[in-house]
């Protein structure tokens, strides 16, 4: 703690004076006035908690020393309180000790990561503790610093089922490489469940949606798809990628109540999905497996319940009464039964028959989750000062709304389509709205802003425009200007997204990549006359509504879908539902055909995608379908 004097004067010599702050510190002198306390607490040389306070001294209250001249403010006496809280606080209130061995600890991950090129741990995350501060009762033993060297103490695990609940998280070491892979893998499936249920998707629709999808990024065998049974080697690949991607997730999607909620949701609705279709031995093997809070009812119970039970459940025969199982819980942890009143409830206590049985495990494992969500949270802050993994977790997070994709080449050749700079405006009736947007306001002004002209000509360069076709577009596209102005101030920029002018990255590249949705949402919000951006998210709703019918959207319920995705920022899902108006009758038409696969029309996350469809669905060309968006998507 330090004594104040009437604060820092801005005159005079010393590094610490307000009036020498850097100027990129973005404050002026006579405005850094915060101050802070820090509090930590520590057992030895081992740190239990951090926190710190700070206060603006316009609202300190300050109280005067013995000697008239010197105080201290209202942020030190309460630090000294909650300090003296600490020092005097009873057993009850300092809670049961935590060994140090069980302390969840991300720093052992920092301190791997450091030394090692391409291998991590994901179990030390979760459940290893902190190697970089020296623990006294292993100091004879080892030396701390060589610890990342010695045999390693965890085993592979053995997945005997297909189905997981998470408890237990993964122990072996895995490349940096596959660590953001799987997770990308995982978040794909999981973003399309999102979607599918915004979209008002009933359970078989989703179902029928996600299958294809599931094979391709996140495949699980059943054991007996395999003579060796959950011995095979490929059957243990799946389920590890599936154990690791699962807590990767957890990592990136614990920061935040709205992450673990979301997170917990469509978890829960990939859990419940696998459940139902897993084979109903292996079901009933997994669920033996499980250590849930359940009670066998016994015989002379359901003797004596018989008909409370008939009546309370619906389409039960006597005879399932009698001879099937019957599992009690407490009702709180089934509230889809007790909602849908399927299920007979005394004393506090819910009746499920066995057919039933997934409630509860899906309770179940809604209940672990929640829970390690929690002690994932808790641990997270430590990992802020790893500049290897806390980027790659954002990066997740921040695309749990909408996946980041990026264009492959195949993406950009369309069988007997002309892409060049006379066909931009007949070809425009396909662009989606952004992009669409873009055209009218260029053809109206003549002009476009920096960002504006980023975004169409990466978009115009996805499409397959050559550069020679693009710059004659812009030259054409730009009236009142003279050619050596032209030259002078944009084609430099034209050639450099291209890749023909540069650094030799920017050569190498073949120029910049054409803006995902997801950039086009987080990037370089437009200002004062600027037309780039999401129309959906940057647009007031009356104005968004107007650009909708005069692109030719008239359909009210279509305008009021919009409109409430846009109220609850899911963007994406507006303008998948546009597409889907736009073009009902040729999706209808593909679908009834069994030409375009189900991963054919999964939601779009590229503008470029968005017209691949929609040129496709509008020519006919079903039988040339190409990728589906899904192939090429990376974070």
């Amino acid at each position: 703690m330090t004594l104040s004097k009437g604060g820092v004067p801005l005159v005079g010599k010393g590094r610490k004076k307000r009036k020498h702050y850097p100027v990129s510190w973005g404050s002026s002198a006579d405005k850094m006035k915060m101050k802070k306390r820090v509090l930590c607490v520590y057992d030895g040389p081992r740190r239990l908690w951090k926190d710190d306070m700070m206060l603006d001294s316009e609202f300190e209250v300050r109280m005067r020393l013995g000697d008239g001249g010197d105080y201290v403010t209202d942020l030190d006496v309460n630090t000294l309180k909650r300090a003296d809280a600490l020092h005097n606080a009873t057993e009850e209130e300092k809670g049961p000790w935590v060994p140090e061995e069980d302390v969840a600890d991300i720093q052992q991950l920092m301190h791997r990561c450091y030394f090692s090129v391409s291998f991590i741990t994901v179990g030390e995350i979760m459940i290893r503790n902190d190697s970089t501060r020296i623990d006294p009762k292993r100091r004879a033993t080892i030396d701390y610093k060589k610890k990342q060297f010695a045999t390693p103490s965890y085993q592979q695990q053995n997945y005997l089922h297909r189905l997981n609940l998470y408890h237990v998280p993964p122990t072996t070491e895995i490349r940096l490489e596959d660590f953001e892979q799987w997770a990308i893998d995982r978040l794909r499936i999981l973003a399309e469940i999102e979607a599918c249920s915004f979209r008002n998707k009933t359970p078989a629709e989703t179902a029928e949606h996600v299958k294809p999808l599931l094979d391709k990024w996140l495949r699980l065998d059943a054991n007996s798809s395999s003579p060796q049974g959950c011995a095979d080697t490929r059957l243990q690949d799946q389920r590890r990628k599936d154990h690791y991607s699962h807590f990767i997730l957890r990592l990136a999607f614990s920061s935040t109540e709205d992450l673990r909620r979301r997170f917990t949701r469509v978890e829960g609705s990939l859990f419940r999905l696998r459940f139902q279709t897993e084979n109903a031995r292996e079901r009933q093997d997994f669920v033996s497996s499980l250590s849930l809070d359940w009670e066998a009812v016994s015989d002379r119970e359901k003797h004596t319940l018989a008909q409370d039970l008939l009546n309370a459940t619906p389409n039960l025969k006597k005879s399932d009464v009698e001879d099937g199982g019957w599992f009690k819980v407490d009702f709180e942890t089934v509230p889809e039964l007790v909602e849908t009143r399927r299920i007979f409830v005394k004393g506090g206590k819910a009746y499920v028959p066995s057919k039933e049985q997934m409630s509860i495990v899906l309770a179940g494992f809604h209940a672990r989750l929640e829970q390690g969500l929690e002690l994932t949270a808790r641990a997270l802050p430590r990992l802020d000062e790893d500049d290897r993994l806390s980027p790659i977790l954002n990066h997740l997070s921040n695309n749990f709304a909408i996946p980041d994709s990026t264009l492959a080449d195949s993406d950009t050749a369309l069988s007997g389509a002309t892409i060049n700079a006379s066909s931009i405006d007949p070809l425009s009736a396909h662009f989606p709205l952004c992009m669409r947007n873009l055209h009218m306001t260029l053809r109206k002004n003549n002009h476009l802003k920096h960002f504006g002209r980023l975004q169409y000509t990466l978009f115009l360069k996805g499409l397959g425009l050559t550069m020679e076709d693009c710059l004659i577009f812009w030259r054409q596209s730009f009236k009142l200007i003279t050619d050596e102005t032209f030259n002078k101030e944009y084609r430099y920029n034209i050639r450099h997204n291209y890749g023909d002018v540069g650094g030799d990255a920017v050569r190498r590249g073949r120029g910049y990549s054409p803006f995902s949705c997801q950039k086009i949402l987080t990037e370089h919000p437009p200002g004062s006359g600027e037309s780039h951006g999401c129309p959906y998210r940057h647009f007031s709703v009356d104005n968004l509504t107007s650009l909708l019918q005069v692109t030719g959207v008239s359909d009210r319920d279509v305008l009021r879908g919009v409109k409430e995705d846009v109220e609850k920022k899911r963007f994406h899902i507006a303008c998948n539902r546009v597409f889907e108006w736009a073009h009902k009758t040729e999706i209808r038409q593909v679908k009834d055909d069994g030409t375009w696969k189900a991963a054919d029309l999964d939601t779009i996350v590229h503008p470029n995608t968005y017209f691949k469809r929609s040129y496709l669905l509008k020519r006919g060309l079903a039988g040339d379908s190409g990728q589906s968006q899904a192939d090429n998507m990376e974070t």
